[in-house]
């Protein structure tokens, strides 16, 4: 069955100062939740000129590997504004998501979900809950650079950039100064990755020195998720890396009552994009029963971007007095099956159309919303730096040896040293197993050999290529290399066991 409905296009001669809207109509119900969420704002005025394209599914499948043609990504950076629902990536086959391709193609660093208790309307066991959350959208473990080593073991790079740090954190400050915000809580795991969580968290500090006049604080992710989870009223903006930011988000935003009422801005300095965090739900397409709202938010999001709040105010406060008169889709309305006051429960189409009709009116309960017909927020860039002195002082070697006792392989790695470097360590999923390994540590066939320049021996990477030429020759299956460097006399490395 073809659930795809027509685009909606406006007409700008029918605007004043239109501003031009790409559309992406997606997989599942988004052709569905988007032509409610268009016609919801074309009825409140939205000065958009409306230029759909074709993404996703079908784009996949017709040999894009990416899920986006090239006329399409012309289309997106003409406009600047992408509106877009859920697409669904087809399983297997290689696909690449075509959310994180676009976010980081386009630029698009900083992704932010408010998530908003609408109680006693939506139920949640925290009714007073209102939390941003700010996610680094570019780096992070999802630059996706995954390899096979050995026949034990895969890797994924977690990439962490001071520039990009540095660009998350001052938005995240400049978005709680723009909107009223007076706490920002920063989520990372720096007791573990103390490099790269640690940087995060060391320029979190060093730009919330910035803005004196908001409250700052950092926590260990676990804990803070779990915080967040038991007493959100803690929160107010929070500021996290890619993955966490990922999880924590879709865990505000079910606490704040359904991960089906959420926007999503994805901003960066060339563009921007609006959508609902939820998926493309094949399941219920077609079918005239999903929920708009978070994309409809998200559309909200859009037009106080565009420098339209007076128009994202009236869509939002009808949205609000829509559900405080008890009209429902399905899924909010088997949260609220035992409350009083539901008044009809409804279809995508009579969504919208309830909200349309109460465009203009005022919620009654739910606190109303006022948005600034003013510029979008502005994009900070990262300061210039200047760079730190570095120094070459080891190389640590990534081994595939199955097989094989620790002190068995430091002896053949020794040799492969000898008048270059000392070998100082061993480690097997990065806990030292030479020397003075213990016996209970378990194995793999992946280990990593540290070896250090020699005192009083100017190290180069020549020296480094004639020990990976002797590690081949004595048949040693070197599967990567990490060198050792000093940034201004400090290690721009992990330290092992007893270093």
């Amino acid at each position: 069955m073809n659930t795809r409905a027509a685009p909606q296009t406006f007409d700008p001669a029918a605007t004043t100062h239109a501003t031009p809207v790409t559309v992406a109509y997606g997989d599942g119900i988004g052709p569905e939740i988007m032509s409610a969420s268009l016609r919801i704002l074309k009825a409140a005025g939205a000065a958009i000129a409306i230029e759909p394209i074709e993404i996703g599914e079908a784009v996949y499948k017709a040999g894009h590997a990416s899920g986006i043609p090239p006329e399409a990504w012309e289309t997106i950076r003409r406009n600047k504004v992408l509106f877009k629902a859920p697409i669904t990536t087809p399983q297997g086959g290689g696909y690449k998501s075509l959310n994180v391709t676009m976010r980081k193609a386009l630029g698009l660093f900083a992704n932010v979900r408010p998530c908003t208790a609408y109680a006693p309307f939506v139920p949640t066991l925290h009714p007073a809950m209102d939390v941003v959350v700010v996610r680094e959208n570019e780096e992070d473990l999802y630059a996706g650079i995954e390899h096979r080593q050995t026949d034990d073991v895969v890797q994924c790079l977690k990439l962490i950039t001071r520039p990009g740090c540095e660009r998350i954190a001052r938005y995240a400050f400049e978005y709680a100064r723009a909107n009223g915000r007076k706490k920002v809580t920063c989520f990372t795991k720096d007791n573990i990755m103390k490099l790269t969580d640690g940087l995060f968290r060391r320029v979190f500090e060093e730009v919330a020195a910035e803005y004196p006049e908001i409250a700052t604080e950092h926590m260990i992710i676990d804990i803070g998720a779990a915080r967040l989870a038991a007493s959100p009223q803690h929160f107010d903006v929070i500021l996290t890396g890619n993955l966490y930011g990922d999880i924590v988000s879709d865990i505000a935003a079910e606490i704040a009552g359904s991960v089906g009422l959420a926007p999503s801005a994805n901003i960066g300095p060339h563009g921007a994009m609006f959508e609902a965090i939820h998926g493309s739900a094949p399941d219920i397409a077609g079918r005239d029963v999903a929920n708009p709202s978070g994309l409809l938010l998200a559309g909200v999001m859009m037009l106080v971007h565009i420098g339209q709040g007076a128009v994202a105010a009236r869509i939002h406060n009808a949205w609000k007095r829509t559900i405080e008169d008890g009209i429902l889709t399905a899924d909010l309305a088997r949260g609220a099956s035992a409350r009083e006051g539901v008044a009809a429960v409804v279809g995508t189409r009579a969504f919208a159309d309830a909200v349309i009709a109460r465009l203009g009116e005022m919620p009654r309960t739910l606190a109303p919303v006022a948005y600034a017909d003013a510029a979008p927020l502005p994009v900070p860039e990262a300061a210039p730096r200047v760079p730190a002195r570095k120094e070459l002082v080891g190389v640590d070697v990534f081994v595939h040896a199955a097989d094989i006792a620790p002190d068995a392989l430091a002896e053949r790695l020794a040799a492969c040293a000898e008048g270059l470097f000392d070998l100082t360590m061993i480690t097997s999923r990065g806990v030292k197993v030479w020397p003075q390994g213990l016996p209970e540590t378990a194995l793999v066939d992946h280990w990593r050999a540290r070896f250090k320049s020699k005192p009083g021996l100017a190290l180069n990477k020549a020296m480094i290529a004639r020990l990976l030429g002797r590690m081949a020759e004595a048949g040693i299956d070197f599967v990567k290399t990490e060198q050792l460097y000093l940034f201004d006399g400090k290690p721009g490395f992990a330290l092992g066991q007893g270093e």
